[in-house]
């Protein structure tokens, strides 16, 4: 488990309008290719600078491909990366503050101590 891996996918796909929409609307498709083409790069870094090791577990890409915060947060992903960018996939498709409330809903039976978002 990567937790830098699941960070690095949320803040970069969140940094590119193309990318957060290719996200909403295929999932599963995004996270196959990202993974294939990004995991390994070095952000900011010349191109040929990459490493050969990172991927994602098998529960890390479900959690990816099927937008579920409440395991990525559990997975250690930062909840700052998972909410920013959820809220730009998802908020068009509700009311003021509803996303959010949802968000923090589905998160409440969730006790201290919380996963270590460090990375």
């Amino acid at each position: 488990m990567s937790k830098y891996l699941l960070d690095k996918f949320l803040y970069t796909v969140d940094r590119d309008p193309d990318l957060v929409e290719r996200y909403r609307a295929d999932a599963p498709g995004t996270v196959t290719w990202w993974e294939e083409e990004f995991a390994n790069k070095l952000l900011n870094c010349t191109t040929a600078e990459k490493s050969t090791w990172l991927a994602f577990t098998d529960e890390e890409r479900r959690a990816l491909r099927d937008h579920d915060h409440v395991a990525l947060f559990q997975l250690g992903a930062h909840p700052f990366l998972t909410l920013t960018l959820f809220i730009a996939m998802f908020e068009r498709d509700h009311g003021p503050l509803e996303y959010q409330k949802a968000y923090g809903k589905a998160m409440e039976h969730l006790r201290l101590p919380y996963p270590d978002i460090a990375t």
